[in-house]
C-alpha cells in the first residue's frame, strides 16, 4: 500500500526541518536524490508512515519515502533508479549484543568446532596439530557439547589421544567454559588438588577426583593467561573485515560489540579507514580496561555513526547455553547446582560506580534471575546515590525473569538484550531449565507488554547471528526439530522486526539516527528475496537476503 499524500508531504517537511535545525548531525547539500529505489514493498517501522513503495536516498540518508509516483517525481537527470520488483524491504537489522572483533580473530586462527560428531571435532583438531609445531597451542572455538551425535561432551582422554604433543584448548561456543588436554593442564600448573578459583570451577570426576579437563567461568582465565597472543594490528583489522562481511550478508547493518577492548576499538577504526568496515559498531568496553579509558576522558558516545564507544561492560553470572547462569532454583536433574556467580554484588557495584559517575552507560551480563536481581540492585543503588537522567542501564541477556524483576526493569527504564536465536538453535538445552521456567526466558512478550524495549541480540559466537533465524525463533519459539520452548513468550512478526531495528537503535541512544526508514535517518536497509509476511512462520529462516545497504551503499548483493 503506497503512502498517502499527507504522509509523503509530512516526510518532505520533516527532512527540510531536520536539515535546517540539525546540521550538526548531518548535512544535505541538495534536495535531489542520488538513488531511488521504487516498486518495493517497504516496511518502514515508522508508525506515522508504516508502508511505502519507494525511497529516495542522498548523502547516505533517506531523503523521502512515499509512493512510486511521489518519489520518482524527485528524480533529476543523473539519479540512479532501481526497480525492486515488488521485493520486501526492511530497515537494516541491529544485533545489539555480539562479539564481532573477537569472533573475527577466532575465524582467522582457531579451529571451527561447530561440527556434529566428536569424531569430526577430533579429526579437525588433529589436522590443525599436524600443521602446528609441537609444543604450540591448538585452539578451537564454537564447540557445543549438546550438538554431537554421541550425546556427551568431549573428554580429556580423547583430546590427549588426538593431540598428544600440543597443549589444546577448545572453547564452548557460549564462551564461558572450555575443554583442555593434559598438556594444557600441565602448563597451567594445576592438578587434582588445586582449589576452584573464585567465580569458577575445575570439574573433577566424582569417582576419582581427577580433573576432567572441563573448566568453567573464571577457571578459563587460568588458561587464557598462558595462551600466547600472536595477533598483529593487521590481524585485528583483517578479523573485523572478515566478520563484517559475514554479518552484512545476512542483513545486519549495525552491531554492539558487547565486550570490546581498546585494541578492538582501534581495529574497527583501522577497518573503516581501509574501507573494509561495512556495518556500524557500538563498542562496549570491558571493565578491566576502564581506568585507561577514564584517564583519557573517553566515555559513552564518543565517535560517529560508524564507530562509537558504548557502555562499560561487566559480568555478574554465568551462561545459559552452558548451564552456568545463577538461578534461584536448581537446574533440572541437578538438585545441588544453582549455577555460578562470577562477580559479587559489592564488587560489581565498585566496578560500576566509577564509570556511572563519569557519565558512562552501564551494561552488565546477567542471565539467571539471581544475577538479574543483583544487577538491578546495583543499578538502583547508583540511581539513588547519583541520579542520572536517561541512563539506559543495559541488562545484557536478562534471560530468566519474573514479574517482580520485570517491574523493576520498567521502573529503571533499563534495556534487556535477550538471546534472539536461542529457542531455535539451543532448544535441546532448555529441558535443563524446565517448562515453567522456559516460559519466563527470552521474555519478549512480557517485556513488550510491560512497555520495556528489548532488543535482538545473537551474542555470536554463542548464538547464530542470522536475523531471519531470530525472527522465526521469536515468533514461533520452536527449535529446529519442531519442539516448542516457552510458548507464552511468542510475539508477532511486526513486533519482532521492531525489536531487531528500532529497539536496537534505542539501546545505543541512536533512535533518531537509525532503526527505521524515514527522512533524515541513515540509509541502512535490507532487501529480502520473499515477503516474510506471506511466508509460513516456520520457514522464515529460509528467506534469502538479496541485498544489504549501509549508508546508501550496497554492502552485500547476492
Amino acid at each position: 500500500m503506497p503512502a498517502s499524500r499527507r504522509e509523503f508531504v509530512y516526510g518532505m517537511g520533516a527532512i527540510a526541518a531536520f536539515t535546517m535545525f540539525s546540521r550538526n548531525l548531518f548535512s544535505i547539500d541538495r534536495t535531489e536524490p542520488e538513488l531511488i529505489l521504487y516498486n518495493g514493498n517497504i516496511w518502514t517501522v515508522n508508525p506515522r508512515q508504516p508502508r511505502a513503495q519507494a525511497v529516495a536516498i542522498s548523502g547516505g540518508r533517506f531523503l523521502a519515502i512515499g509512493s512510486n509516483d511521489e518519489v520518482l517525481t524527485l528524480a533529476a537527470g543523473n539519479v540512479k533508479k532501481l526497480d525492486l520488483g515488488g521485493k520486501t524491504v526492511l530497515p537494516g537489522f541491529i544485533d545489539a549484543h555480539s562479539h564481532p572483533a573477537e569472533a573475527g580473530l577466532s575465524h582467522l586462527r582457531m579451529v571451527d568446532c561447530d561440527l556434529r560428531s566428536i569424531a569430526d571435532i577430533l579429526k579437525a583438531l588433529r589436522e590443525r596439530a599436524s600443521k602446528t609445531p609441537p609444543g604450540e597451542w591448538v585452539l578451537g572455538f564454537k564447540y557445543d557439547d549438546t550438538k554431537p551425535v554421541e550425546g556427551r561432551p568431549l573428554t580429556r582422554e580423547e583430546l590427549d589421544t588426538a593431540v598428544p604433543l600440543h597443549p589444546t584448548y577448545v572453547q564452548h561456543r557460549g564462551g564461558h567454559t572450555a575443554w583442555v588436554n593434559s598438556q594444557a593442564i600441565k602448563l597451567a600448573k594445576i592438578d587434582d588438588h588445586t582449589p576452584d578459583p573464585p567465580g569458577g570451577k575445575y570439574d573433577r570426576d566424582p569417582a576419582t577426583g581427577h580433573l576432567t579437563g572441563h573448566v568453567r567461568e573464571t577457571g578459563r582465565e587460568t588458561f587464557d593467561k598462558i595462551i600466547p597472543s600472536h595477533f598483529t594490528r593487521d590481524d585485528h583489522r583483517e578479523g573485523v573485515r572478515l566478520i563484517s562481511q559475514r554479518m552484512t550478508r545476512t542483513g545486519i547493518t549495525s552491531v554492539t560489540d558487547a565486550m570490546g577492548t581498546p585494541e578492538d576499538l582501534r581495529a574497527y577504526q583501522d577497518a573503516r579507514e581501509a574501507g573494509q568496515l561495512k556495518m556500524r559498531v557500538y563498542c562496549h568496553i570491558y571493565q578491566a580496561f576502564m581506568d585507561q579509558m577514564l584517564a583519557a576522558g573517553v566515555k559513552t558516545g564518543l565517535g560517529d555513526e560508524w564507530v562509537k564507544v558504548g557502555a562499560q561492560k561487566m559480568i555478574c553470572d554465568g551462561s545459559i547455553s552452558e548451564r552456568t547462569a545463577r538461578l534461584s532454583q536448581s537446574y533440572v536433574g541437578r538438585p545441588d547446582d544453582f549455577g555460578i556467580l562470577v562477580t559479587s554484588e559489592e564488587e560489581l557495584y565498585q566496578q560500576a560506580r566509577k564509570a556511572h559517575a563519569a557519565g558512562w552507560q552501564l551494561g552488565t551480563h546477567a542471565n539467571g534471575d539471581v544475577g538479574i536481581d543483583i544487577t538491578l540492585r546495583v543499578y538502583e543503588r547508583l540511581q539513588k546515590e547519583m541520579p542520572r537522567k536517561d541512563a539506559r542501564y543495559r541488562l545484557e541477556h536478562c534471560t530468566v525473569v519474573n514479574d517482580s524483576l520485570i517491574a523493576r526493569i520498567k521502573a529503571l527504564g533499563a534495556i534487556p538484550t535477550p538471546f534472539s536465536t536461542y529457542a531455535y538453535y539451543h532448544g535441546e538445552k532448555m529441558k535443563e531449565y524446565g517448562a515453567d521456567r522456559v516460559n519466563h526466558m527470552f521474555a519478549l512478550r512480557s517485556f513488550i507488554d510491560a512497555g520495556i524495549r528489548p532488543t535482538q541480540a545473537s551474542d555470536y559466537p554463542p548464538g547464530p547471528f542470522e536475523p531471519m533465524m531470530a525472527l522465526q525463533s521469536e515468533v514461533t519459539r520452536t527449535d529446529a526439530k519442531g519442539n516448542v520452548w516457552g510458548p507464552q513468550q511468542k510475539i508477532t512478526l511486526e513486533e519482532a522486526i521492531r525489536v531487531g531495528t528500532m529497539n536496537g537503535a534505542y539501546a545505543s541512544y541512536e533512535e533518531n539516527l537509525k532503526g527505521s526508514i524515514e527522512p533524515g535517518k541513515l540509509a541502512d536497509l535490507v532487501v529480502l528475496g520473499r515477503d516474510l509476511f506471506k511466508e509460513d512462520p516456520y520457514n522464515i529462516i529460509n528467506i534469502p537476503i538479496e541485498r544489504t545497504m549501509a549508508d546508501g551503499q550496497w554492502v552485500w548483493e547476492s
